[in-house]
């Protein structure tokens, strides 16, 4: 749990520094800091969702691609 937070604190460091720097607002990079993640967290769930897809077909596929060798023996 502390390495999430520090990565959290990390990110909204990030995400608050590069607003700044780019707008010169604090205000700006403060509600940067605090929407970017949250939406990345979003973002991140149905990327994961996809990608959990993806392993399931490509494990299917070396099950099917297997079973002839299996059957042989």
């Amino acid at each position: 749990m502390k390495k999430t937070i520090s990565f959290a604190i990390l990110h909204f460091s990030v995400a608050f520094s590069i607003t700044y720097l780019l707008t010169g607002s604090i205000v700006i990079g403060g509600a940067i800091a605090l929407l970017e993640p949250a939406v990345n967290t979003v973002v991140f769930y149905f990327h994961d969702k996809v990608w959990k897809n993806i392993e399931s077909k490509q494990a299917q596929s070396v099950a099917i691609a297997a079973e002839p060798a299996q059957l042989a023996n």
